[in-house]
This record gives C-alpha cells, structure tokens and sequence, in this order.
C-alpha cells in the first residue's frame, strides 16, 4: 500500500484496516482503530499548541478548525488533526496535522497472528504510590466522601519498569488488537522529553474500551464506563462476577453519576439525546465494565467532536465528581503526574466529524522503559483492598500484551 500525501488523503472503504496494522513502524506518527475505521498517519506537516485549560476550553477547538479550514481552502482533501490531550487542564496538547494520512476500514481481529512476546524480564519494578500509600490514599477519599466534600474521586497508580530488552512496538500493537477487538486501539509519538542518553522514539500505546465521544455528521454517540470487575478465567465464576456487578448498588451509583454527568454536557449541544434507562454489560479480556451508550443529534454542525470532547473532559469515570474537588483531590493524593493518561486519544477532520477514546489501558514506552497506568473510582461502599486489586486487573491489558503476566501480590 503506497503512502498518500494529505492533499490527496480520503477515506476509501476499500482500504484494509488490517493492513495499516501491518504498516504501522517507529516512524508512524500516530495510529488510531475503531470499530468505524482505522487511521495511519506519518510525519508532521503542523503541530497546534494549546491545552485542556479552561480558558482554551472553546479557543483551542477553533484553533483547530481554522487550521484545517486553510488547508482544505489550499485544495488538501480531507485534512485531518491528530494526537492526544493530556488529564491535567493546563499540560500542553499534543496534536498535530500529519504530512501523510491513510484511513481504511476496522481491523478484523480474526486475521491477526501476531508472535508470542519474546522472553522478557523486569530489571527493575517501581510502583507509585506504593502500596501502603495508595491505601492511605484511598481512606482519605473516603473520609472526604463521608464529610460530603467528594461523592467520588478516581485514585490511579503508575507502575515504572524497566525491561531486559527495548520493547517492540508493532507486535505489541498486533497483540493489543487481537486481545482487545471491541475497543480503540492506539499509538502516538510522542514529544521525547523523558530521561537522558542517546534520543529515542516515545509512544503512548493502548487498547481502551472507552469511547468519549464521536461526531458523525448530525449524529453524536458517547459512551461512558464506570462500575468494573475482574475477569475470571473459569466461565462459571466469570458469569457470577458480570451479574454481580450489574446487580451492585455501589457500582450501579458510581455508574449512574458518570453517565448523568456525560448527558448534561452533551445536552446544550444536542437538539435530542437518548439515554438508557439502567447500565449494560460490556467486557475487555481483563475487564467486565457497566456500560451506557448515548446517543444524541447535534444542534449545530459547527460545533466538532473535538469541541465536543473538551467539554466532556474529564467525566467522573476518570476524575470524580464534583469536579473541582476531584481534581483537587487527585493533586494532593497522587504523587505523580498523568501526563496523557485519562486524557483523550483519537482525530477530528475539517468537517468536524472524529472520535475521540479515553486513554486508558495504556503506556508511556521509551526504550526498554515501560510507565504502565490505571486507576480505580471511589465511592461510598468502596474499600482499599479492593481498589487495590481492581488496578493490578487493568494493567493485566498492557501486562500480558508485554508476555509480563500478573503483578507481585506486595505492590
């Protein structure tokens, strides 16, 4: 498959998403498969600064649409920006438009034979905040919410590795895939400002379940997550955990919040919105999550997916509720930083249509130095053990995918 320039770029059904997978390299600047479509990309024909801040909230979007609009004026066909928005409102974004673009259908799970992880070993292990920490972290929350200043706040760690050999990106990419078919698979180059020696590329690189937020023409569907539990191997224990989860008041709460949170944002934009009545099931290999899926008609057309996205960013499924309060909440307990994690991942094109996923299930890879996040929602109901384990059952995505297994029980 030859590479198309951007003036030329536009989607062709006949393209094969499973063949961008196979062309995905160290040089790709961004990779990104749905169940729509799937979107290589190479090089860097404009970067748009800005960030998730509240002062950007509406002129980062029209940054956006502006430069795109030069460039469909200069005669490029469908030009398009991509990248990922960070967690923190004020870290700077990191979008750009790419000098090559090639769009294809989704990639069909099925016919995908990646190679088993090669033999690899962990040098060194850090997990922050360690374990004790992270429980001390969560009874505050707790505390917090029986004082009514929170109703919920999500805590995350990050575990650092360092790996016996640098890690290979595609099969990495090939097996996330294969492991997780129904969610948005990514990579994005990043800026290389971590650690020093010799440059080398830096990738954000996941399988989320989650969708934020699509634009479609008039047609805007989200779908929020939140309310989990563990995967188990044995089908009948599996089946006990999905019905106990959808019968758990605790989760069905933290469920409904995120969801009643999403369609108030969506609603100002939307001449009709349609919300299910109670959470569904939807499960990733390691996961079994509440789902709700959203659908709404958008009131005007200028307003994009991009748009769209910052308005929803962050729902409590990822920060907490109220807002403010989470964010605050997370800055104190966390002892570090994000960075894209809980941000956004996906595309928006001059039309506006794109979609956007949550960056979750990912890592921030360098080398062989793998930074590996997750995080848990809590609640009133909540307990710090098993918060504890519900992120250990989230990096199992990235883990395994890695051929690195489950985690220490003592981390």
């Amino acid at each position: 498959m030859t590479s198309i320039p951007a003036s030329e770029a536009a989607e062709s059904p006949a393209r094969n998403g499973t063949e961008l997978l196979g062309e995905y390299d160290l040089e790709s600047s961004f990779y990104f498969s749905s169940k729509v479509r799937t979107i290589l990309a190479q090089g860097v024909r404009e970067i748009i600064a800005g960030s998730c801040g509240s002062a950007e909230e509406d002129a980062f979007p029209e940054r956006v649409a502006t430069v795109l609009a030069a460039l469909e004026r200069a005669g490029h066909d469908r030009p398009m920006a991509v990248g990922a928005l960070p967690f923190q409102a004020n870290s700077p974004a990191h979008l750009l438009v790419p000098t090559s673009i090639r769009i294809g259908g989704p990639v069909d799970a099925v016919s995908i034979s990646p190679r088993p992880p090669p033999p690899v070993f962990v040098d060194a292990m850090r997990m922050s905040a360690e374990r004790d920490e992270y429980l001390r972290g969560v009874e505050r929350a707790l505390a917090s919410i029986r004082d009514d200043e929170l109703s919920k706040v999500v805590l995350s760690r990050m575990l650092e590795l360092r790996l016996s050999d640098p890690v290979e990106l595609h099969p990495l990419l090939e097996r996330l895939s294969k492991q997780n078919a129904s969610g948005y698979t990514f990579a994005v180059r990043l800026p290389e400002g971590r650690g020093s020696g010799p440059s080398q590329p830096r990738t954000l690189i996941g399988a989320s379940p989650e969708l934020l937020v699509s634009r479609s023409g008039k047609t805007v569907f989200a779908n929020p997550l939140a309310g989990s539990a563990p995967r188990s191997p044995d089908p009948e224990e599996d089946r006990r955990r999905a019905k106990a989860l959808l019968a758990s008041e605790k989760d069905r709460r933290e469920h409904a919040v995120v969801v009643e949170a999403v369609a108030d944002a969506l609603r100002p934009f939307c001449r009709s919105l349609s919300v299910p009545p109670r959470a569904s099931l939807l499960h990733t290999e390691a996961m079994w999550h509440l789902s709700s899926p959203i659908t709404g008609e958008l009131a005007d057309l200028s307003i994009s997916s991009l748009k769209l996205a910052m308005a929803l960013h962050p729902t409590p499924a990822v920060c907490g509720y109220p807002t403010a309060r989470a964010r605050a909440a997370i800055e104190s307990i966390e002892p570090f930083d994000r960075g894209f994690f809980t941000g956004l991942v996906g595309y928006c094109d001059a039309a506006g249509d794109g979609e956007w996923a949550v960056t979750i299930r990912c890592a921030d890879i360098r080398g062989d130095m793998v930074r590996l996040y997750a995080g848990a929602g809590v609640v009133a109901g909540s307990t710090p053990e098993r918060e504890r384990a519900e992120i250990a059952a989230k990096m199992r995505t990235v883990l395994s995918a890695l051929g690195l297994g489950v985690l220490p029980e003592d981390l």
